[in-house]
Formats: structure tokens, C-alpha cells, sequence
């Protein structure tokens, strides 16, 4: 664990959060906009099981389960680097 205080430890924390929160936030924009312009030709491809078009599942719901698993993973990730860094919290 490296020392809080440093100036190169916190610069380094920094940067990782910043990279780690820009990724989250493209793939928070892949799966909010991006999909969702292609929901028709998505339509196209139906869920054999379920008989939805898939361009309306992603809307429904594949959107909204992402979100979900991003969530969690961020929280995750973020824990891992203020560990690594010196500033988790005590569980």
C-alpha cells in the first residue's frame, strides 16, 4: 500500500479514478444512445426463446441490466484502486 500523502500516490489515485470514470461513462453512453439508434435494425433479430425483436429487449431491458452491472462493477474497481492507493475506507 502505497503512503495517502504523497504527492505522486495522490496524482497517480487521481488518474486512475479519472480513467476508470471516463470508461464507465463511454459505456454508460454505448448503452444509453448507442444502442438505442440501432433499435430497428436490431428489430431484425428476434430472441428465439422469448419471440422479442432484439432492438426492443436492449431498450427494455439489456439497457437497464447494464446499467446495473456497471454500477457494481465501478464500485468494485474504485475500492480496488483506493486500496491500492491507501484511501479505502475500513470495512
Amino acid at each position: 500500500m502505497a503512503q495517502p500523502d504523497s504527492k505522486e500516490n495522490q496524482e497517480a489515485h487521481w488518474n486512475r479514478t479519472t480513467r476508470l470514470m471516463f470508461t464507465h461513462l463511454g459505456a454508460w453512453l454505448f448503452f444509453g444512445y448507442i444502442v438505442h439508434m440501432f433499435v430497428i435494425p436490431l428489430n431484425k433479430i428476434v430472441i428465439p426463446i422469448l419471440d422479442f425483436p432484439l432492438g426492443f429487449y436492449m431498450a427494455a431491458q439489456g439497457s437497464l441490466i447494464a446499467f446495473v452491472v456497471m454500477l457494481f462493477m465501478f464500485a468494485r474497481q474504485q475500492d480496488q484502486i483506493d486500496r491500492e492507493h491507501g484511501y479505502a475506507e475500513d470495512d
